[in-house]
Order: structure tokens, then sequence, then C-alpha cells
């Protein structure tokens, strides 16, 4: 029923304003919908959006489509779809960056997105995606001001380093932006996670553990319930496997 209004709502309001919506009120329902893991909400922004009059004018209504679609291909769709979602995600960034090449956490999203893309093409393609990948989140880390995007920008970077093939990871680099990840946002515990599963297979079990208790015991960030909901449970599977807390 809320999902209903909320359709009926963005309907209204779009309408009201000659098929426009602007940019704090959609980035608002795009923190609400990831926060919650809301697939309606999320489809009914993505709609609206797409919709828009002005969409393929502002850098940053692009953005939070963006957004949306790398949200909605993370939690809202499932196999094979992920893939053309992803793609739409890295489309809409790009031309958000054409339009403001300052625009950062665009140029986090197109990056994220080819990490994503990677995972369903192949060791070999996905290797080849790897220079795109860099250029876009090296760009992100460089510009961005948002504290929260920096973060899962430099998370980005530190899984990419754990998480390539020999002889191409770095496990060190990977520690080294994890941890610079965490002077920005120090309530966000997907980043201890992604610490315990390096320190697991740097063969630090001990450093592991302690990273999965923290995730376990923190807090969640307040616009990413649901994602530390999933963290959680990642941690205590892990711990069970390293005989508990």
């Amino acid at each position: 029923m809320k999902n209903l209004f909320l359709i009926l709502f963005l309907s209204i309001f779009v309408i009201s304003n000659l098929f426009a919506i602007d940019f704090d009120t959609a980035n608002k329902i795009f923190f609400e919908a990831r926060r919650d893991r809301d697939v309606e909400k999320i489809k009914a922004l993505i709609s609206t959006l797409e919709g828009d009059k002005d969409l393929l004018t502002s850098s940053q209504l692009l953005t939070v489509l963006a957004d949306s679609y790398l949200e909605y291909g993370l939690w809202g769709v499932e196999g094979k779809e992920k893939e053309k979602i992803y793609e739409k995600a890295r489309s809409y960034a790009e031309k958000a960056i054409k339009l403001d090449p300052n625009n950062g956490r665009a140029w986090y999203i197109a990056g994220a997105s080819i990490g994503r893309l990677a995972q369903y093409r192949g060791i070999v393609q996905s290797l080849f995606m790897l220079k795109d990948f860099d250029r876009y989140i090296s760009k992100a880390i460089e510009i961005l001001n948002d504290p929260l995007y920096r973060t899962f920008a430099l998370l980005a970077m530190g899984m990419r380093y754990r998480d390539v093939p020999w002889p191409l990871y770095n496990y060190e680099k990977a520690e080294s932006y994890m941890k610079e990840a965490l002077k920005y946002t120090p309530i966000y515990p997907n980043i201890y996670l992604e610490l315990g599963y390096l320190y697991l297979k740097m063969g630090k079990k001990d450093l592991a553990k302690e990273m999965f208790i923290r995730v376990v015991k923190s807090d969640p960030h307040p616009w990413l319930i649901k994602t530390h909901e999933e963290s959680v449970n990642l941690a205590k599977k892990e711990l069970e496997k390293l005989g508990g807390i």
C-alpha cells in the first residue's frame, strides 16, 4: 500500500510539474529506496526519471538514474537480467560525466557498474575491463567530496586489488585503500566485512575474525540499513567457519 501511494505521488508530482522532477526529491527517494532495498520504490523512481523532460540535460538527474540502476541490479533483479541493468547504469553515468566532468559520483557509478559487469564477462574479458574500471574509480577518488561516495570508491579500489587473479592482485594496496575508506565513513561496517575477506586471503585468520566480529557488533549506517543486515549475516557465516565469536 505504501508503495502504491509512492507511485501515485510520483505520477502526480511529475504531471503537476510538466514531467519534471527536481534533483533533491529524486535523490531523497533514491536514498530511501537503497536504505530499505525497496524494489517497487526504486522501479517507480527509474520510471519517473526516464520520463523526465529535463533528464538528458541534467547531470544530476542522470546520476540519480544511474545510481538507481546500479542498486536495482544489486538487489532488485536476478540472473542474466543483472547484466542489462548494469549496462544501463554505466550508460547513464557516462552521459552524466559528459555533461559535467567534475561529477565524482557519476565517475564512481560508471566504475562500479564496470566492476559488476566484469562478473559476467569471464576472466579474460573482465581483465580487459580493468583499465576502464581503474580510470573511472581513480578519477572518482580524486575529485569526490561526498564522504560516503568517496568511501564507496576507495572500497571498490581495495576490492579490485584483492579480487583479481594472480599475479595482478596486491593485498597490501587492497588493505591500504580499505583502511583509507574507514577514515571517511567509519560507521560503514561493510568495510570491515571486506577487510575480513582480505585477511582470510592473506592467511591472517585472527585479524579476519576480528573484522567479522566488528561487523556483527556494529551499528548500521542510517542510510544503509539493509546493506548492514546483509553484511551481518555474511559475517556470522564466516565466524561460524572460524569457530564462532
